[in-house]
Protein backbone atom coordinates (compact mmCIF):
# COMPACT_ATOMS: atom_id res chain seq x y z
CA UNK A 1 0.00 0.00 0.00
CA UNK A 2 1.45 3.58 -0.54
CA UNK A 3 2.36 5.61 2.34
CA UNK A 4 2.98 8.73 3.35
CA UNK A 5 6.39 9.97 4.24
CA UNK A 6 7.66 11.13 7.31
CA UNK A 7 8.86 14.81 7.74
CA UNK A 8 12.98 14.89 8.20
CA UNK A 9 14.60 18.31 8.72
CA UNK A 10 17.26 19.05 6.26
CA UNK A 11 20.58 20.35 8.46
CA UNK A 12 23.24 21.53 7.09
CA UNK A 13 26.82 20.28 7.59
CA UNK A 14 27.88 23.86 9.64
CA UNK A 15 24.98 23.09 12.30
CA UNK A 16 25.22 19.32 12.56
CA UNK A 17 26.78 20.33 15.72
CA UNK A 18 23.24 20.80 17.35
CA UNK A 19 22.60 17.92 17.24
CA UNK A 20 25.14 16.77 19.84
CA UNK A 21 22.76 18.51 22.14
CA UNK A 22 20.57 15.93 23.29
CA UNK A 23 17.08 16.52 23.11
CA UNK A 24 15.87 15.82 26.77
CA UNK A 25 18.71 19.02 27.42
CA UNK A 26 17.31 21.10 25.13
CA UNK A 27 13.15 20.64 26.24
CA UNK A 28 14.45 20.50 29.66
CA UNK A 29 15.94 24.13 29.14
CA UNK A 30 12.94 25.60 27.59
CA UNK A 31 10.18 24.28 30.15
CA UNK A 32 12.17 26.12 32.77
CA UNK A 33 10.09 28.91 34.20
CA UNK A 34 12.74 31.06 35.34
CA UNK A 35 14.02 33.93 33.77
CA UNK A 36 17.05 33.52 31.48
CA UNK A 37 20.08 35.71 32.34
CA UNK A 38 22.69 36.58 30.03
CA UNK A 39 23.72 37.50 26.67
CA UNK A 40 21.72 36.08 23.55
CA UNK A 41 23.74 33.02 23.30
CA UNK A 42 22.13 32.25 26.47
CA UNK A 43 19.04 32.33 25.73
CA UNK A 44 19.90 30.79 22.59
CA UNK A 45 20.48 28.04 24.47
CA UNK A 46 17.39 26.98 25.53
CA UNK A 47 15.81 26.58 22.32
CA UNK A 48 15.42 23.19 20.97
CA UNK A 49 18.03 24.44 17.80
CA UNK A 50 20.53 26.52 19.62
CA UNK A 51 23.65 26.57 17.31
CA UNK A 52 20.83 27.56 14.67
CA UNK A 53 19.31 29.96 16.69
CA UNK A 54 22.99 31.41 17.46
CA UNK A 55 24.35 31.53 13.97
CA UNK A 56 21.13 33.56 12.44
CA UNK A 57 20.87 35.85 15.60
CA UNK A 58 24.25 37.07 14.91
CA UNK A 59 23.69 38.11 11.35
CA UNK A 60 20.80 39.15 12.01
CA UNK A 61 22.91 41.80 14.75
CA UNK A 62 20.56 40.56 17.92
CA UNK A 63 23.85 40.72 19.86
CA UNK A 64 22.45 42.47 22.88
CA UNK A 65 20.60 41.04 26.30
CA UNK A 66 17.03 40.38 25.75
CA UNK A 67 15.12 42.13 28.93
CA UNK A 68 12.50 38.93 28.73
CA UNK A 69 11.21 36.12 27.31
CA UNK A 70 8.74 37.67 25.25
CA UNK A 71 11.47 39.93 23.73
CA UNK A 72 13.38 36.84 23.02
CA UNK A 73 10.38 35.75 21.30
CA UNK A 74 9.66 38.46 18.94
CA UNK A 75 13.79 37.89 18.06
CA UNK A 76 13.10 34.49 17.12
CA UNK A 77 9.83 34.96 15.44
CA UNK A 78 11.95 37.89 13.26
CA UNK A 79 14.97 35.90 12.56
CA UNK A 80 12.40 33.01 11.16
CA UNK A 81 10.69 35.82 8.92
CA UNK A 82 13.98 36.72 7.65
CA UNK A 83 15.12 33.01 6.07
CA UNK A 84 11.72 32.56 5.49
CA UNK A 85 11.82 35.28 3.06
CA UNK A 86 14.71 34.28 1.63
CA UNK A 87 13.30 30.83 1.30
CA UNK A 88 10.56 32.35 -0.98
CA UNK A 89 13.20 34.18 -2.90
CA UNK A 90 14.89 30.88 -4.01
CA UNK A 91 11.52 29.43 -4.69
CA UNK A 92 10.84 32.49 -7.15
CA UNK A 93 13.78 31.50 -8.67
CA UNK A 94 13.59 27.94 -9.29
CA UNK A 95 10.65 28.45 -11.75
CA UNK A 96 12.31 28.59 -14.63
CA UNK A 97 14.36 25.77 -13.99
CA UNK A 98 11.18 23.57 -14.00
CA UNK A 99 11.00 21.42 -17.02
CA UNK A 100 9.39 18.52 -16.20
CA UNK A 101 5.72 17.81 -15.33
CA UNK A 102 7.13 16.43 -11.60
CA UNK A 103 9.36 19.71 -10.86
CA UNK A 104 6.41 22.07 -12.20
CA UNK A 105 4.06 20.46 -10.22
CA UNK A 106 6.57 20.34 -7.05
CA UNK A 107 6.79 23.92 -7.49
CA UNK A 108 3.63 25.26 -7.64
CA UNK A 109 2.32 23.52 -4.58
CA UNK A 110 6.29 24.90 -2.68
CA UNK A 111 5.81 28.35 -3.95
CA UNK A 112 1.81 28.65 -2.60
CA UNK A 113 2.96 27.36 1.04
CA UNK A 114 6.24 29.36 1.50
CA UNK A 115 4.12 32.39 0.41
CA UNK A 116 1.63 31.09 3.12
CA UNK A 117 4.38 30.17 5.39
CA UNK A 118 5.65 34.35 5.26
CA UNK A 119 1.95 35.17 5.69
CA UNK A 120 1.96 33.30 8.82
CA UNK A 121 4.78 34.82 10.51
CA UNK A 122 3.67 37.62 9.44
CA UNK A 123 0.59 37.36 11.32
CA UNK A 124 2.66 36.59 13.72
CA UNK A 125 5.43 39.31 14.59
CA UNK A 126 2.35 41.92 13.63
CA UNK A 127 0.06 39.86 16.66
CA UNK A 128 3.00 39.96 19.15
CA UNK A 129 3.26 43.68 18.71
CA UNK A 130 -0.81 44.19 19.62
CA UNK A 131 -0.48 41.57 22.15
CA UNK A 132 -2.13 38.46 20.36
CA UNK A 133 -2.81 35.75 22.83
CA UNK A 134 -0.05 33.00 22.75
CA UNK A 135 -2.66 30.85 21.77
CA UNK A 136 -3.12 32.52 18.61
CA UNK A 137 0.55 32.82 17.94
CA UNK A 138 1.39 28.95 18.69
CA UNK A 139 -1.59 28.58 16.23
CA UNK A 140 0.03 30.35 13.87
CA UNK A 141 3.68 29.27 13.90
CA UNK A 142 2.08 25.97 13.99
CA UNK A 143 1.24 26.50 10.30
CA UNK A 144 3.81 27.48 9.31
CA UNK A 145 6.05 24.73 9.95
CA UNK A 146 3.28 22.57 8.47
CA UNK A 147 3.39 24.39 5.32
CA UNK A 148 7.26 23.98 5.27
CA UNK A 149 6.96 20.06 6.22
CA UNK A 150 4.13 20.13 3.24
CA UNK A 151 6.16 21.22 0.66
CA UNK A 152 9.26 18.68 1.73
CA UNK A 153 6.91 15.65 1.45
CA UNK A 154 5.50 16.68 -2.07
CA UNK A 155 9.22 17.10 -3.16
CA UNK A 156 9.75 13.60 -1.67
CA UNK A 157 6.49 12.22 -2.87
CA UNK A 158 7.62 13.31 -6.65
CA UNK A 159 11.39 12.38 -6.19
CA UNK A 160 12.45 15.86 -6.95
CA UNK A 161 13.66 16.54 -3.77
CA UNK A 162 17.11 17.43 -4.78
CA UNK A 163 16.53 20.37 -7.12
CA UNK A 164 13.63 21.73 -4.27
CA UNK A 165 15.97 21.08 -1.66
CA UNK A 166 17.23 25.28 -2.03
CA UNK A 167 13.88 26.29 -0.61
CA UNK A 168 13.53 23.70 2.24
CA UNK A 169 17.34 24.12 4.05
CA UNK A 170 17.12 27.29 4.78
CA UNK A 171 16.99 26.42 8.30
CA UNK A 172 13.28 27.43 8.35
CA UNK A 173 12.12 24.85 9.75
CA UNK A 174 14.41 25.02 12.58
CA UNK A 175 13.90 28.14 13.79
CA UNK A 176 9.81 27.97 13.62
CA UNK A 177 10.63 24.96 16.01
CA UNK A 178 12.77 27.57 17.93
CA UNK A 179 9.87 30.20 18.34
CA UNK A 180 7.37 27.51 18.71
CA UNK A 181 9.42 26.40 21.96
CA UNK A 182 9.92 29.94 23.48
CA UNK A 183 6.21 30.56 22.93
CA UNK A 184 5.03 27.45 24.08
CA UNK A 185 6.75 28.44 27.24
CA UNK A 186 4.14 31.33 27.69
CA UNK A 187 1.42 29.93 26.29
CA UNK A 188 1.72 27.49 29.33
CA UNK A 189 1.53 30.27 31.58
CA UNK A 190 -1.19 31.97 30.15
CA UNK A 191 -3.29 28.72 29.52
CA UNK A 192 -3.06 27.59 33.25
CA UNK A 193 -6.43 27.39 33.92
CA UNK A 194 -8.09 26.84 30.74
CA UNK A 195 -8.84 22.69 31.07
CA UNK A 196 -10.36 23.34 34.35
CA UNK A 197 -12.49 25.40 32.99
CA UNK A 198 -13.56 23.57 30.77
CA UNK A 199 -14.05 20.24 32.42
CA UNK A 200 -16.91 21.99 34.58
CA UNK A 201 -18.82 22.30 30.99
CA UNK A 202 -17.57 25.58 29.70
CA UNK A 203 -20.55 26.57 27.50
CA UNK A 204 -21.61 23.02 26.76
CA UNK A 205 -25.51 24.40 26.91
CA UNK A 206 -24.55 27.02 24.18
CA UNK A 207 -26.31 26.51 20.62
CA UNK A 208 -22.96 28.22 18.71
CA UNK A 209 -19.24 28.78 19.82
CA UNK A 210 -17.99 32.19 20.05
CA UNK A 211 -15.53 32.67 17.07
CA UNK A 212 -18.35 33.54 14.95
CA UNK A 213 -20.03 36.32 14.44
CA UNK A 214 -24.07 36.54 15.08
CA UNK A 215 -24.85 37.47 11.55
CA UNK A 216 -22.72 34.16 10.44
CA UNK A 217 -24.31 31.95 13.54
CA UNK A 218 -28.12 33.59 11.91
CA UNK A 219 -26.84 32.58 8.48
CA UNK A 220 -26.28 28.86 9.42
CA UNK A 221 -29.09 28.66 11.44
CA UNK A 222 -31.56 30.45 8.52
CA UNK A 223 -33.47 27.62 6.29
CA UNK A 224 -33.66 30.98 4.32
CA UNK A 225 -29.94 31.92 3.55
CA UNK A 226 -29.91 30.70 0.10
CA UNK A 227 -32.02 34.06 -0.76
CA UNK A 228 -29.92 36.27 1.39
CA UNK A 229 -26.96 35.12 -0.73
CA UNK A 230 -24.84 37.36 -2.49
CA UNK A 231 -24.33 35.33 -5.61
CA UNK A 232 -26.06 32.33 -7.05
CA UNK A 233 -24.26 29.11 -8.71
CA UNK A 234 -26.57 26.90 -11.09
CA UNK A 235 -25.58 24.32 -13.73
CA UNK A 236 -28.88 25.22 -15.44
CA UNK A 237 -27.87 28.89 -16.14
CA UNK A 238 -30.14 30.12 -13.92
CA UNK A 239 -27.45 31.70 -11.58
CA UNK A 240 -25.13 34.33 -12.22
CA UNK A 241 -22.44 31.71 -12.87
CA UNK A 242 -22.40 28.16 -13.73
CA UNK A 243 -18.50 27.57 -12.43
CA UNK A 244 -18.05 27.90 -8.23
CA UNK A 245 -14.55 29.16 -8.96
CA UNK A 246 -15.87 31.73 -11.06
CA UNK A 247 -18.21 32.78 -8.70
CA UNK A 248 -15.53 32.77 -5.80
CA UNK A 249 -13.24 34.69 -8.43
CA UNK A 250 -15.67 37.08 -8.84
CA UNK A 251 -17.19 37.96 -5.42
CA UNK A 252 -13.77 38.37 -3.95
CA UNK A 253 -12.83 40.49 -6.53
CA UNK A 254 -15.58 43.19 -5.60
CA UNK A 255 -15.44 43.05 -1.93
CA UNK A 256 -16.20 45.87 -0.30
CA UNK A 257 -14.46 45.93 2.93
CA UNK A 258 -14.52 42.88 4.94
CA UNK A 259 -17.94 41.45 5.07
CA UNK A 260 -18.97 38.12 5.14
CA UNK A 261 -19.77 36.12 1.11
CA UNK A 262 -22.49 34.00 0.50
CA UNK A 263 -21.92 31.79 -2.33
CA UNK A 264 -25.58 29.73 -3.08
CA UNK A 265 -24.78 26.64 -5.06
CA UNK A 266 -27.73 24.98 -6.19
CA UNK A 267 -28.36 21.40 -6.93
CA UNK A 268 -25.53 19.20 -9.05
CA UNK A 269 -22.72 17.43 -9.86
CA UNK A 270 -20.01 20.20 -10.45
CA UNK A 271 -17.00 18.88 -11.73
CA UNK A 272 -14.70 21.40 -10.94
CA UNK A 273 -11.22 21.20 -8.46
CA UNK A 274 -11.91 24.55 -6.43
CA UNK A 275 -8.91 26.78 -4.81
CA UNK A 276 -10.34 29.66 -2.02
CA UNK A 277 -6.55 31.21 -1.72
CA UNK A 278 -5.62 32.65 1.84
CA UNK A 279 -6.32 36.22 0.28
CA UNK A 280 -10.55 34.49 0.17
CA UNK A 281 -11.21 35.43 3.91
CA UNK A 282 -15.25 35.28 4.84
CA UNK A 283 -16.57 33.06 2.32
CA UNK A 284 -19.21 31.01 2.98
CA UNK A 285 -20.47 27.99 0.35
CA UNK A 286 -24.22 26.89 0.60
CA UNK A 287 -25.83 24.12 -0.78
CA UNK A 288 -29.21 22.57 -1.40
CA UNK A 289 -27.91 19.39 1.16
CA UNK A 290 -25.50 17.09 0.84
CA UNK A 291 -27.02 14.79 -1.30
CA UNK A 292 -27.88 17.40 -3.62
CA UNK A 293 -24.70 19.76 -4.20
CA UNK A 294 -21.85 17.88 -5.30
CA UNK A 295 -17.96 19.11 -5.75
CA UNK A 296 -16.65 16.00 -7.60
CA UNK A 297 -12.39 15.63 -8.81
CA UNK A 298 -10.70 12.57 -9.18
CA UNK A 299 -6.63 13.97 -8.86
CA UNK A 300 -4.63 11.32 -7.09
CA UNK A 301 -0.85 10.96 -6.32
CA UNK A 302 -1.42 7.50 -9.02
CA UNK A 303 -2.11 10.00 -11.65
CA UNK A 304 0.96 12.40 -11.24
CA UNK A 305 -0.22 14.65 -8.58
CA UNK A 306 1.02 15.27 -4.88
CA UNK A 307 -1.05 14.50 -2.39
CA UNK A 308 -1.72 18.22 -1.65
CA UNK A 309 -2.67 18.83 -5.06
CA UNK A 310 -4.90 16.27 -5.37
CA UNK A 311 -7.73 18.10 -3.27
CA UNK A 312 -10.82 18.95 -5.30
CA UNK A 313 -11.38 21.54 -2.94
CA UNK A 314 -8.76 23.46 -1.24
CA UNK A 315 -9.70 25.97 1.17
CA UNK A 316 -6.85 28.75 2.88
CA UNK A 317 -8.77 31.81 3.32
CA UNK A 318 -10.00 32.73 6.88
CA UNK A 319 -13.22 32.32 8.50
CA UNK A 320 -14.24 29.94 5.83
CA UNK A 321 -17.87 28.41 6.13
CA UNK A 322 -19.49 25.15 4.44
CA UNK A 323 -23.23 23.84 4.91
CA UNK A 324 -24.88 21.12 3.36
CA UNK A 325 -22.55 20.27 0.37
CA UNK A 326 -20.75 16.83 -0.29
CA UNK A 327 -16.82 17.08 -1.11
CA UNK A 328 -16.09 13.77 -3.62
CA UNK A 329 -12.88 12.03 -4.84
CA UNK A 330 -13.54 9.58 -7.69
CA UNK A 331 -10.35 8.60 -7.75
CA UNK A 332 -10.84 4.86 -6.16
CA UNK A 333 -9.19 2.83 -4.44
CA UNK A 334 -6.68 1.77 -6.75
CA UNK A 335 -5.03 5.89 -6.99
CA UNK A 336 -3.37 5.79 -3.70
CA UNK A 337 -3.82 9.05 -2.15
CA UNK A 338 -6.72 11.36 -3.13
CA UNK A 339 -8.21 14.19 -1.56
CA UNK A 340 -11.45 15.28 -1.37
CA UNK A 341 -10.84 18.03 0.89
CA UNK A 342 -7.92 20.20 2.02
CA UNK A 343 -8.37 23.21 4.63
CA UNK A 344 -6.12 25.26 6.19
CA UNK A 345 -8.37 27.69 6.82
CA UNK A 346 -7.72 29.31 10.54
CA UNK A 347 -11.16 29.59 12.21
CA UNK A 348 -13.37 27.42 9.61
CA UNK A 349 -16.69 25.97 10.06
CA UNK A 350 -18.08 22.54 8.14
CA UNK A 351 -21.43 21.98 9.15
CA UNK A 352 -24.11 19.27 7.54
CA UNK A 353 -21.20 18.19 5.04
CA UNK A 354 -19.88 15.08 3.27
CA UNK A 355 -16.27 14.06 2.64
CA UNK A 356 -16.27 11.11 0.25
CA UNK A 357 -13.07 9.61 -0.91
CA UNK A 358 -10.87 6.42 -0.30
CA UNK A 359 -7.01 7.27 0.85
CA UNK A 360 -6.67 10.66 2.15
CA UNK A 361 -9.87 11.80 2.05
CA UNK A 362 -10.29 14.96 4.54
CA UNK A 363 -6.98 16.63 4.92
CA UNK A 364 -6.72 18.93 7.98
CA UNK A 365 -3.63 20.23 6.76
CA UNK A 366 -3.59 23.23 9.29
CA UNK A 367 -4.92 25.85 11.91
CA UNK A 368 -8.47 25.69 14.28
CA UNK A 369 -11.12 23.63 12.13
CA UNK A 370 -14.47 22.60 13.09
CA UNK A 371 -17.13 19.66 11.56
CA UNK A 372 -20.43 19.32 12.64
CA UNK A 373 -23.15 16.69 11.73
CA UNK A 374 -20.92 15.74 9.07
CA UNK A 375 -20.14 12.56 7.26
CA UNK A 376 -16.93 11.05 6.33
CA UNK A 377 -15.82 7.80 4.11
CA UNK A 378 -13.10 6.33 3.64
CA UNK A 379 -10.37 3.97 3.73
CA UNK A 380 -6.45 4.66 4.63
CA UNK A 381 -5.42 7.67 6.60
CA UNK A 382 -8.77 9.15 5.74
CA UNK A 383 -8.78 12.05 8.12
CA UNK A 384 -5.10 13.15 8.35
CA UNK A 385 -2.89 16.52 8.71
CA UNK A 386 -1.80 18.74 11.01
CA UNK A 387 -4.65 21.21 12.23
CA UNK A 388 -6.13 21.37 15.47
CA UNK A 389 -9.51 19.91 14.97
CA UNK A 390 -12.38 18.85 16.71
CA UNK A 391 -15.14 16.38 15.02
CA UNK A 392 -18.50 16.87 16.67
CA UNK A 393 -21.53 14.20 16.17
CA UNK A 394 -19.72 13.26 12.80
CA UNK A 395 -20.57 9.74 11.22
CA UNK A 396 -17.51 8.33 10.34
CA UNK A 397 -17.79 5.51 7.64
CA UNK A 398 -14.89 3.40 7.38
CA UNK A 399 -14.91 1.84 3.06
CA UNK A 400 -14.19 -1.24 1.96
CA UNK A 401 -10.29 -0.95 0.65
CA UNK A 402 -8.30 -2.93 -1.59
CA UNK A 403 -7.33 -6.79 -0.73
CA UNK A 404 -4.72 -7.08 1.85
CA UNK A 405 -5.14 -3.51 2.84
CA UNK A 406 -6.03 -2.51 6.41
CA UNK A 407 -7.97 0.68 7.09
CA UNK A 408 -7.15 3.74 9.43
CA UNK A 409 -9.39 6.35 10.19
CA UNK A 410 -6.52 8.81 11.36
CA UNK A 411 -3.17 9.71 10.92
CA UNK A 412 -2.40 12.81 12.44
CA UNK A 413 0.88 14.72 11.34
CA UNK A 414 1.97 16.78 14.72
CA UNK A 415 6.25 17.06 13.97
CA UNK A 416 7.22 19.29 16.79
CA UNK A 417 6.12 18.78 20.32
CA UNK A 418 5.58 22.27 20.60
CA UNK A 419 2.84 22.56 17.28
CA UNK A 420 -0.90 22.65 19.67
CA UNK A 421 -2.27 20.42 17.44
CA UNK A 422 -4.38 17.63 17.19
CA UNK A 423 -7.37 15.74 15.68
CA UNK A 424 -10.37 15.17 18.26
CA UNK A 425 -13.37 12.79 17.34
CA UNK A 426 -16.25 14.03 19.93
CA UNK A 427 -19.86 12.16 19.97
CA UNK A 428 -19.38 10.87 16.62
CA UNK A 429 -20.29 7.35 15.32
CA UNK A 430 -17.79 4.67 13.35
CA UNK A 431 -19.24 2.51 11.58
CA UNK A 432 -19.17 0.33 8.45
CA UNK A 433 -19.97 2.08 5.33
CA UNK A 434 -22.53 -0.64 2.87
CA UNK A 435 -19.59 -1.72 0.60
CA UNK A 436 -17.77 -3.21 4.18
CA UNK A 437 -20.59 -4.53 6.19
CA UNK A 438 -20.87 -8.09 3.94
CA UNK A 439 -17.26 -8.66 3.85
CA UNK A 440 -16.43 -6.53 7.56
CA UNK A 441 -14.22 -9.64 9.08
CA UNK A 442 -12.27 -9.75 5.94
CA UNK A 443 -10.34 -6.47 6.98
CA UNK A 444 -8.94 -4.98 9.85
CA UNK A 445 -9.86 -1.76 10.80
CA UNK A 446 -7.74 0.78 13.09
CA UNK A 447 -8.45 4.55 14.84
CA UNK A 448 -4.96 6.19 13.78
CA UNK A 449 -1.19 5.56 13.77
CA UNK A 450 1.43 8.15 13.69
CA UNK A 451 2.17 9.84 10.36
CA UNK A 452 4.42 12.04 12.50
CA UNK A 453 6.77 11.67 15.28
CA UNK A 454 4.44 13.62 18.00
CA UNK A 455 1.02 12.48 16.61
CA UNK A 456 -1.67 13.28 18.31
CA UNK A 457 -5.17 11.87 17.99
CA UNK A 458 -8.39 11.03 20.87
CA UNK A 459 -12.06 9.61 20.68
CA UNK A 460 -14.15 11.22 23.47
CA UNK A 461 -17.60 9.53 24.08
CA UNK A 462 -17.80 8.38 20.51
CA UNK A 463 -20.02 5.08 19.45
CA UNK A 464 -17.17 2.26 18.05
CA UNK A 465 -18.54 -0.58 16.25
CA UNK A 466 -17.70 -4.30 15.87
CA UNK A 467 -15.42 -3.13 12.94
CA UNK A 468 -12.80 -1.81 15.08
CA UNK A 469 -9.68 -3.62 16.12
CA UNK A 470 -9.64 -4.81 19.51
CA UNK A 471 -6.17 -3.65 19.44
CA UNK A 472 -7.28 -0.35 18.23
CA UNK A 473 -4.07 1.07 16.83
CA UNK A 474 -1.90 0.42 14.49
CA UNK A 475 1.81 1.35 14.24
CA UNK A 476 3.35 2.93 11.13
CA UNK A 477 4.17 0.26 8.88
CA UNK A 478 5.19 -2.12 11.43
CA UNK A 479 8.07 0.03 13.38
CA UNK A 480 8.27 1.33 16.41
CA UNK A 481 7.97 5.10 15.07
CA UNK A 482 6.79 7.60 17.57
CA UNK A 483 5.50 5.34 19.83
CA UNK A 484 6.98 6.59 22.97
CA UNK A 485 6.02 10.55 21.48
CA UNK A 486 2.47 10.26 20.20
CA UNK A 487 -0.20 10.90 22.13
CA UNK A 488 -3.25 8.64 21.62
CA UNK A 489 -6.57 8.91 23.65
CA UNK A 490 -9.61 6.99 24.39
CA UNK A 491 -12.01 8.69 27.18
CA UNK A 492 -15.41 6.97 27.48
CA UNK A 493 -16.01 5.26 24.15
CA UNK A 494 -18.75 2.83 23.93
CA UNK A 495 -20.38 0.10 21.58
CA UNK A 496 -18.98 -3.38 20.17
CA UNK A 497 -15.79 -1.75 19.54
CA UNK A 498 -15.37 0.38 22.31
CA UNK A 499 -13.91 -1.93 25.17
CA UNK A 500 -10.31 -1.13 26.09
CA UNK A 501 -8.70 -3.67 27.46
CA UNK A 502 -6.76 -5.30 24.75
CA UNK A 503 -5.90 -1.87 23.52
CA UNK A 504 -2.09 -1.37 22.39
CA UNK A 505 0.24 -1.23 25.20
CA UNK A 506 2.21 1.48 23.94
CA UNK A 507 3.87 4.19 26.22
CA UNK A 508 1.78 7.19 24.34
CA UNK A 509 -1.53 5.52 24.51
CA UNK A 510 -3.62 6.40 27.10
CA UNK A 511 -7.19 5.20 28.47
CA UNK A 512 -8.07 8.88 29.95
CA UNK A 513 -10.56 8.41 33.16
CA UNK A 514 -9.85 12.11 34.56
CA UNK A 515 -12.48 14.83 32.72
CA UNK A 516 -9.76 17.28 32.96
CA UNK A 517 -7.29 15.40 30.79
CA UNK A 518 -9.96 14.63 28.43
CA UNK A 519 -10.94 18.43 28.20
CA UNK A 520 -7.72 19.44 26.45
CA UNK A 521 -9.06 18.01 23.61
CA UNK A 522 -12.57 19.62 23.65
CA UNK A 523 -13.74 22.85 21.45
CA UNK A 524 -12.96 24.98 24.46
CA UNK A 525 -9.36 23.82 24.78
CA UNK A 526 -8.22 22.74 21.42
CA UNK A 527 -9.27 25.15 19.18
CA UNK A 528 -10.41 27.40 21.61
CA UNK A 529 -13.69 27.50 20.23
CA UNK A 530 -15.69 30.11 22.94
CA UNK A 531 -13.94 32.64 21.03
CA UNK A 532 -14.99 32.32 17.88
CA UNK A 533 -17.77 29.82 17.33
CA UNK A 534 -20.41 31.79 18.64
CA UNK A 535 -20.62 33.63 15.67
CA UNK A 536 -20.70 31.29 12.93
CA UNK A 537 -23.70 29.87 14.18
CA UNK A 538 -23.11 25.98 14.00
CA UNK A 539 -24.61 24.24 17.32
CA UNK A 540 -21.72 23.17 19.68
CA UNK A 541 -20.66 21.40 23.10
CA UNK A 542 -17.41 23.84 24.25
CA UNK A 543 -16.84 21.04 27.31
CA UNK A 544 -16.80 17.31 27.38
Amino acid sequence: MASKLHFIPIIPLFFILSSLLSPATVYSAVDNRQPVRGDINSWCATTPHPATCKFFMARAGYNFKPKCRDDFRTMTVEVAMERALHAQRHAKELEKHCHSRRKKMVWLDCDKLVDDTIFQLNNTVRGLKTNCSAFDAQTWLSAALTNIHTCQAGSVQLNVSHFFRPVVSFNVSELISNSLAVNGVLLDEQNSTTASAAADGGDGGREFPSWLTAGDRRLLQSASVRSKANYVVSKDGKGQFRSIQAAINYATSRRKGNQRIVIYIKRGVYNENVQIGSNMNKIMLVGDGLRYTIITGSRSVASGFTTYSTATVGVDGLNFIARGITFRNTAGPQKAQAVALRSASDLSVFYACSFEGYQDTLFVLAQRQFYKSCYIYGTIDFIFGNAAVVFQNCVIYVRKPLWGQSNVVTAQGRADPFQNTGISIHNCRVMAAPDLKPVIRSYKTYLGRPWQQYSRTVFLKTYLDSLVNPQGWMPWENSKFGLTTLYYGEYKNFGPGGSTRSRVKWPGYHIITSSTEASKFTVASLIAGRSWLPSAGVPFTAGL
